[in-house]
């Protein structure tokens, strides 16, 4: 799936609640048999179903999970021939349990249950739900990770893989998605109805169910004989034919790359109206949000049809790594999320090398390690028995951690003895489930080398390391000394950790030859040394970029990799020293100084993604670090850094120009409007918004994407006017929710309002509120956040009804751009009175950012401004 301190006796109450809501092992489910009746007009639903099992020892209960649900009948009857028992149902909405009591005793051995209920198609966007087109309303499915027992009861557990049969009585005009393929459409029951029956499905978890039910169109095509449909509302199917391509060439190179065929017969990718992940991976039909799935060929940029493949081959990915295979229980999730995170670049990369994708690897290994720099991070595998436990568990650590450890793995045994053992696991659990240990013991095996222990030492402790490297010179021979430990944002934590690492770390250098020459050394004490032939000009200590840890360089050794970085440093080497380095400044460990003269040092290269990050930092230097007093000088510094790349860069876009040279265009002119405040640049996207949305001469869709926020921020309402005519009249998903989320970055303070009220508006899908609200929440600008802030307090109750219980929390991450002490006591506070249990890493990792934040402006604040009256007068505006 994407996804866009206690006291004793307290801790251990909440452990045993929290124990409590894992079913027994009474009975096990063998088979599903389900069949659904939507009603479309009423939002309600019935259910018929009939579960076949086994009672593992004799008991007069049956325990399973059932939530947002009335029974309306429930027989039980022993294989073959026993009694059939009426069953007594239990309900404890509380634990998400139903009980089924019978009079008799049900021996060991085969049992059936039938059970007849209804139930509602909710707004929450999960479960079994109601979703809305401009036009009609669609009965659409989303279970992970425990929705089902919304739908059916069952046992919503996922080491309980069972194939299942799904029927579905139909309006007439309307047909039905599943995971299997659709075997018989027969008229009634009723007149205006028909039944859809599917073909059984593999085993599998019930959090990869999946239905969908409308007026659904396809464009259809194949990949090694696989028959793949893109489906959509019928308004927007023409917009599906980019993610038909997509999905052909991804199939053929998992076809290729897997030892096992793509298994399930068919593969259905369906577009939903409104969906609260990005995407989900249900086996064989895989559903989306629109936005992440339908592309306009005329007008996308070259960012969104990489999205959109990337997307693809995520949750394609999946189908081997989550339902084929699947993790045991949900501690060990990252074996679903992370892999398909690590395994979706591959085909793209194979596809569209000129996307440069191994970029985009890096810094997301460097969100990771934002994230693992907290005290308030987690463990990769980190027990989770509640709902709200398991919610929490799909963050950065899940999807990006892992797919960094692996890629690290992947380069320390070779790629292609990596393979032979990914194979070997999903040979050896197949239709099964598996653990980390099975992953990670058959690495090993394969490869010959203690990947068991180096990641038992990632996967089971929290945190990134930090290695310290510095390097000597003598007797011809280069010594280099390094040291791990963990890494903290809170320079308070520093000492005292005794986390300890299996940490392959690889040196690359400059030989006497003039050849670069690299090698890979298993860092696996506190300290250690290892010796280089020869004396290496500098030491780059984490080579292309495939190592998860941080680099910390003696100050001698960093001035020569500085020096070095334009020549000698692939892209990769180049945004990982730019992030170690930010990462070293918010810590207290260099001076902001040092680093803007990194950037001095590298404003010659031009890496798309290093300048990403590079403007990424100085932006955050312009909202959090310089002083009032020091603004317009740091702005000029900031447009003198910045102009020589834009004179090169140029404003228009030629037809031969590469995806990294648009972003790197767009990402150099917002920097200059927002940090440098560059007037001229302002006033020239403004113009260029406004002529996208007149309809006059195209402009780059990837520099519209970054100037539209940037004109906005400056804008007045007549502009604001424009965004909204511009979103109701936009054609594809991604022109609307360019203007849609345009419309968040206006700074006005009537505008502020005007939009804080539109959130709360039927206008704006729940799908899209929680998103909405955070960016104006998560805005830089600290008027704006204080309005939105006293905004969301103002109208709590409003909204815990308004947003889905699952995307509250994401209103804790926005707090995170606070920066002042007085706001953050005022959110701790505020969420100490409505806390929201599934949120409650996320309020405690926002609460240290801001700390991290306050600190970093003080410690580093007067030195900034030392370092800017120390620069040379230069012109600019």
């Amino acid at each position: 799936m994407k996804r866009f301190a206690l006291g004793c006796v307290l801790v251990l109450g909440l452990t045993l609640a929290a124990a409590a809501q894992r079913l027994p092992d009474t009975v096990t489910p063998h088979h599903y048999i389900l069949k659904f009746t939507p009603d479309l007009k009423t939002a309600k639903f019935t259910g018929e179903e009939t579960i076949h099992g086994t009672v593992n020892r004799p008991t007069k209960e049956i325990v399973l999970n059932a939530l947002e649900i009335e029974f309306q009948k429930v027989t039980v009857q022993t294989l073959p021939g026993g009694p059939v028992q009426i069953a007594k149902v239990t309900l404890q909405p509380e634990k998400e349990i139903a009980t089924l009591t019978v009079e008799q005793e049900l021996p060991k051995g085969p049992v059936e249950i039938k059970i007849e209920y209804t139930g509602t198609l909710n707004d929450q966007l999960r479960g079994f739900y109601l979703s809305k087109s401009k036009t009609r309303r669609y009965a659409m499915t989303q279970m992970e990770a425990t929705d089902a027992r919304r739908a059916f009861p069952c046992w919503d557990e996922p080491a309980y893989k069972a194939p299942f049969n799904i029927s579905v009585v139909a309006d007439k005009g309307d047909t039905a998605i599943s995971n299997g393929r659709i075997e018989k459409d027969e008229p009634g029951p009723g007149p205006d109805q028909h039944t859809i029956t599917f073909s059984q499905t593999p085993k599998m978890s019930t959090y990869l169910v999946a239905l969908g039910v409308g007026d659904f169109k396809c464009v259809e095509g194949s990949s090694d004989g696989i028959p793949i449909r893109i489906c959509t509302t019928p308004d927007k199917v023409e917009l599906g034919k980019v993610a038909l391509e997509s999905a052909e060439h991804i199939l053929h190179f998992y076809d290729q790359y897997y030892s096992i065929k793509y298994p399930y017969g068919k593969l259905d990718v369906l577009a939903s109206p409104d969906f609260s992940a990005g995407a989900m991976e249900n086996t064989a039909d895989i559903v989306y949000r629109e936005v992440l799935l339908l592309v306009d060929e005329r007008t996308a940029s070259p960012d969104f049809r990489k999205l959109v493949a990337d997307v693809l081959a995520h949750e394609m990915a999946h189908q081997w790594f989550g339902d084929l295979v699947t993790m045991k229980w949900w501690d060990d999730i990252w074996l679903n999320e992370g892999f398909a995170t690590w395994m979706s670049p591959k085909p793209v990369r194979a596809w569209h090398p000129e996307w440069n994708n191994r970029l985009d690897e890096v810094q997301s290994d460097n969100e990771a390690k934002g994230v693992d720099s907290l005290a308030a991070t987690r463990a990769i595998r980190t027990p989770a028995n509640t709902p709200a436990e398991i919610s929490e568990l799909f963050d950065a650590i899940a999807y990006n951690k892992t797919a960094a450890v692996l890629r690290m793995v992947e380069n320390y045994v070779g790629p292609e003895t990596y393979r032979q053992g990914v194979n070997q696991y999903l040979q050896g659990h197949a239709y099964g489930n598996a653990t980390a240990e099975d992953f990670w013991n058959t690495i090993a095996r394969v490869s010959g080398k203690p990947v068991d222990r180096i990641m038992k030492s990632f996967v089971d402790q929290p945190g990134v390391p930090l290695v310290s490297v510095s390097a000597k010179c003598a007797g011809g021979s280069t010594t280099v000394d390094l040291k791990q430990g963990r890494f903290f944002y809170d320079r308070k934590l520093e000492s005292g950790n005794d986390e300890l690492w299996q940490i392959p770390v690889c040196l690359k250098t400059l030989a006497a030859s003039g050849k670069q020459e690299s090698r890979c050394e298993l860092l696996t004490q506190k300290q250690q040394s290892f010796t280089w032939k020869g004396c290496a000009p500098w030491i780059a200590a984490n080579a292309d970029a495939r190592g998860y840890y941080r680099t910390s360089y003696a100050s001698a050794d960093l001035s020569k990799l500085a020096a070095a970085a334009s020549g000698e440093l692939s892209a990769e080497e180049q945004v990982a020293l730019v992030d170690d380095q930010w990462a070293m400044v918010r810590a207290g460990r260099s001076s902001l100084g040092d680093y803007l003269q990194l950037a001095e040092s590298m404003k010659d290269i031009r890496n798309r993604a290093a300048w990403e990050a590079l403007d990424g930092h100085l932006q955050d230097v312009s909202d959090y670090v310089v002083g009032d007093a020091d603004r317009a000088q740091y702005q000029a510094w900031v447009r003198n850094l910045l102009r020589p790349a834009l004179q090169e860069l140029g404003w228009q876009s030629s037809p031969e120009e590469s995806a990294d040279r648009k972003a790197l265009r767009a990402t150099v002119i917002f920097t200059l409007g927002y940090a440098g405040r560059d007037q001229e640049v302002i006033a020239h996207a403004t113009r260029l918004v406004r002529q996208a949305m007149g309809g006059g001469a195209s402009v780059d869709p990837t520099l519209l994407a970054t100037i539209t926020p940037l004109a906005a921020i400056h804008g007045d309402q007549a502009l604001y006017e424009e965004y909204l005519a511009a979103m109701k009249a936009a054609k594809s998903p991604e022109e609307y929710y360019r203007y849609f989320y345009g419309l968040a970055a206006f700074r006005r303070p009537e505008l502020v309002e005007r939009n804080l009220r539109y959130a709360l508006s039927p206008e704006v899908r729940n799908q899209d509120a929680t998103g909405f609200l955070g960016s104006i929440l998560g805005s830089t600008d600290p008027r704006k956040r204080k309005q939105a802030w006293s905004f969301i307090k103002a109208n709590w109750p409003q909204l815990e009804n308004r947003l889905a219980s699952y995307t509250r929390g994401d209103i804790f991450g926005a707090t995170a751009a606070m920066c002042d002490a007085s706001d953050r006591d005022d959110v701790q506070a505020f969420f100490a009175q409505h806390p929201i249990p599934s949120a409650e890493r996320t309020m405690r990792q926002s609460l240290e950012r801001m700390n991290n934040c306050i600190d970093m402006r003080e410690q580093q604040g007067s030195r900034l401004a030392l370092w800017l009256k120390q620069q040379p007068e230069k012109g600019g505006n």
